[in-house]
């Protein structure tokens, strides 16, 4: 994607929103940054910000003329009621593929690891693991995936949904360790699906190059990403564990057992 025209991304103020802003303007890329709320400490020099809620269409409309393509990180990342959800989550996320779809634009979406949150961490999984959300929050990121899916095979929209895992400066926690993606991997992911030439549509697992990971990808090196961290570096620093046999036992921990009602366990007995 050699052109000059400009990127959006939305949930600019947000921490992994700050994060791309400041990248792919030192990279640059001609950025328009958008968030919900107002933009935290100084912008990146040449870069224009609006606030913009993603459920408003016309004004997503407006701000997506002319981009060649969109970084989508405008939505409630945590798990919220229906209604939160479906405002940000699913309508927003509507709205960026059909402006991204009148512009001609590529989309490079923050889904997640609570797609397949209620599967066993026993489990070492590709991208074609089965959907097993933990949550609203779980099923927007879903509908996301397969709207993009959608929005390619009718419409030639491509797009990279990356299933973010625990993207921090560093693990905070033992759970962190095998779905940690570093500030710096997520730039490298990010500017990986922006200029690979034939990017489709991709759902990639968002993490660094952990030794302790539950996911292998089978689109890495498709789109010339290369993880250059390892939360292993870390692992001695860490002890903080989930706790309870659901979060424990699941690959979206607390996302797993925050409301869970079953009065037996799922289809394996718990531990």
């Amino acid at each position: 994607m050699s052109d000059d025209r400009p990127i959006l991304i939305t949930g600019a103020a947000g921490a992994l929103g700050q994060v791309l802003t400041q990248g792919l303007t030192e990279r640059g890329y001609k950025v328009r940054a958008s968030d919900k709320l107002p933009y935290k400490g100084e912008l990146p020099k040449g870069v224009s910000f609006d606030l913009l809620d993603v459920a408003d269409f016309e004004k997503v409309k407006t701000l997506s003329k002319g981009v060649k393509a969109i970084v989508h990180f405008g939505a409630i990342p945590t798990e919220q009621g229906f209604d939160d959800i479906a405002h940000a989550n699913l309508r927003g996320t509507n709205h960026i593929f059909e402006a991204a779809k009148a512009e001609g634009a590529r989309v490079v979406v923050a889904s997640s690891n609570h797609t397949v949150g209620f599967t066993e961490r026993t489990k070492r999984i590709d991208e074609d693991a089965p959907h097993r959300p933990d949550g609203y929050y779980g099923v927007s990121k879903c509908y996301g995936e397969m709207l993009g899916r959608m929005m390619f095979d009718k419409h030639g929209v491509e797009s990279a949904h990356l299933r973010i895992g625990s993207c921090l400066p560093k693990p905070i926690n033992k759970r962190n360790l095998p779905l940690w993606l570093s500030y710096p991997d997520l730039m490298r992911l990010t500017v990986a699906c922006l200029e690979t030439n034939n990017l489709g549509f991709r759902a990639v697992w968002g993490i660094s190059a952990n030794t302790q990971a539950w996911w292998k990808s089978k689109h890495w090196e498709a789109i010339g990403y290369k993880p250059q961290d390892n939360s292993e570096i870390y692992a001695k620093d860490v002890d903080m564990a989930d706790t309870g046999p659901v979060a424990e036992r699941f690959q979206g921990g607390t996302f797993c057992s925050e409301g869970y009602t079953r009065k037996t366990p799922g289809p394996a007995a718990l531990p």
